[in-house]
């Protein structure tokens, strides 16, 4: 089997907001830390940027070319939390550009022996915040939209599930997808915290409702809660889905020394969660995809994001963690019986 691929590219150090806790350094953490393990075994390789077709499957032209004008103009600020500098347009080109080269990776060549199991797109700005007529809360295109669409769009994939297990709800992700029963969206997210959204009760409309799975977790929640939500409600969900793709909006700023939020979740943690989704994909048969989030205390960023490629990239099988199941879980589990069939 292939070797796991990596994309990144020195756009992403070019994304200048100014004082921001979504700063290059960001990268910087997370590709020394991966050096330092020999890369994990990944095939590391230059991400392209999005075509204009890609971004525009999620993205009205009017928001494309609102982004790109600000960028030449000499950057500026979208809202109070979303700044742009005159790099800031190839450093999101390449954001998404390189959650799409990981599905082309991925899913690109129907029937191929040796595509890899495994992608990872290391790039800033994050997208998860980004609407589909709106950039906000550090992102300007939904990276892990854009390539849920080129994937349903480009290949054999029929269905996309994606776990968001940044500490801050996904609204953008929520939005683009909340009346598609071709993504499931599944995020366990800091109630309440920014942006306001994700309460349990949002769980799409038409032909979507039910496929948008919100799990609010109060502050303080740590690997107990976390853990047990992907393991006894994502889990479960993806088997009863059968997704062709799973795609992880991998933030890290849930973890206990992260400044922006109050979870507990640790290194280990992490690994847990990433050993859920690595069983669950073997059984089905299925890749993953990580595309980075948020994550901003340096060291906590780089750890997690260490801890999760590890179990991913592992060779061989691996076990699904034996976890306590939480309470939560057991309210979400009867919150979303009607899909876990």
């Amino acid at each position: 089997m292939a070797a796991p691929v990596l994309f990144h590219h020195p756009s992403s150090l070019e994304h200048d907001p100014g004082p921001h806790p979504e700063q290059p350094a960001r990268i910087v953490a997370i590709e020394r830390a991966l050096e330092a393990r020999e890369w994990l075994g990944f095939d590391v390789r230059s991400s392209p940027p999005a075509a204009r077709a890609q971004l525009e499957a999620v993205h009205p032209a009017r928001l494309i070319n609102g982004i790109q004008e600000l960028c030449a103009s000499g950057g500026g600020a979208i809202d109070g939390d979303t700044v742009v500098s005159p790099g800031s347009w190839e450093a999101a080109l390449h954001a998404a550009g390189g959650a799409c080269a990981v599905v082309d990776a991925l899913v690109g060549m129907p029937g191929a022996v040796d595509a890899p199991r495994l992608g990872v797109s290391v790039h800033r700005p994050p997208g998860h915040h980004a609407e589909a007529r709106r950039s906000m809360g550090f992102c300007l295109f939904n990276n892990v939209a854009v390539a849920a669409r080129h994937a349903l769009a480009s290949s054999d994939v029929k269905r996309v599930l994606i776990l968001d297990w940044d500490v801050h709800h996904g609204n953008g992700t929520q939005d683009v997808f909340w009346q598609d029963d071709d993504v499931l969206f599944c995020s366990i997210h800091q109630w309440p915290l920014y942006p306001g959204t994700g309460a349990a009760d949002e769980v799409g409309a038409g032909a979507g409702r039910g496929y948008t799975v919100n799990l609010p977790v109060p502050p303080g929640s740590g690997d107990a809660v976390f853990c047990s939500l992907v393991e006894h409600v994502v889990v479960p969900l993806a088997r009863s889905y059968d997704p062709g793709l799973i795609l992880i909006s991998a933030g890290f700023d849930a973890h206990r020394d992260d400044p922006l939020a109050d979870g507990e979740v640790s290194d280990a943690g992490y690994g847990t969660m990433a050993a859920s989704v690595r069983a669950v994909a073997d059984a089905l048969g299925v890749p993953v995809g990580v595309v980075l989030e948020g994550g901003y205390d340096l060291g906590a960023l780089a750890r997690g994001m260490v801890a999760t490629l590890e179990v991913l990239a592992a060779d061989g099988p691996v076990a699904a963690p034996l976890l306590d199941v939480h309470p939560l879980s057991e309210k979400y589990r009867a919150r979303h019986a009607a899909l876990l069939g």
